[in-house]
């Protein structure tokens, strides 16, 4: 009796895996190599998404507390900017002579291979732009506060935008962590199983077969 005439008792995906994978020892060799790195990669997607998750959670509760420093910031500005108003009237012609910031730049970090940017802003000394004898204390105020908003809002952009990068590379990871643990992992192993049980059949059947011999020879 040859092993493919044989009753051998497989599920439908072990006898389905039948037809694509010929049980050899070679086979069987090759497979349990492709289980072991399907089950390295899985834990090193594991390890990667975990970091990943702690990276944006510390970034999300610093986002939370950059937000109450900006709100806080902004309403002490225009507080201040009103009472400038209210004293020496329209400002807008104050805000006129202050330049454009070019001050920003931005470098690259990596973590677990995510590109996450870092964006600086040049610190400015502390110079009023416009003429001290026609304003007031209040407008530096406001202007000293609105600087303060201003360096708030860099962190939270970048922040913010790494978040958006985190979050993108965590589903990423997560999706082929799920490939690994439900599909290829159970694949690897069922083939495994295939292959090894009917190597052992095809063992016993040997082993029948030459005690059959040996009995006839017998005779």
């Amino acid at each position: 009796m040859c092993i493919r005439d044989s009753p051998l008792n497989f599920t439908k995906g072990e006898q389905s895996m039948s037809s694509k994978v010929f049980p050899t020892k070679n086979n069987l060799i090759a497979t349990k190599k492709s289980l072991e790195l399907a089950k390295l990669g899985y834990d090193l997607m594991d390890r990667k998404r975990n970091i990943l998750i702690r990276e944006i959670m510390t970034m999300s509760e610093k986002a939370s507390t950059i937000q109450s420093e900006i709100n806080t910031a902004y309403a002490k500005a225009y507080y201040a900017l009103e009472q400038a108003q209210i004293s020496i009237g329209n400002c807008s012609s104050f805000a006129e002579c202050i330049p454009v910031d070019n001050g920003l730049h931005m470098t690259v970090r990596s973590v677990m291979g995510v590109e996450l940017p870092q964006i600086t802003l040049d610190e400015r000394n502390r110079y009023f732009y416009y003429g001290l004898n026609s304003s007031s204390s209040l407008l530096d105020e406001a202007y000293i506060n609105f600087e303060e908003v201003k360096k708030l809002t860099v962190q939270l952009a970048e922040i913010e935008s790494n978040v958006m990068r985190l979050a993108d590379a965590i589903k990423k990871t997560q999706k082929r962590t799920n490939a690994l643990s439900n599909v290829m992992i159970p694949k690897f192993t069922s083939t495994v199983k295939f292959i090894s049980d009917a190597l052992d059949e095809k063992e016993r059947e040997d082993f029948s077969r030459l005690k059959v011999i040996k009995r006839q020879k017998g005779k």
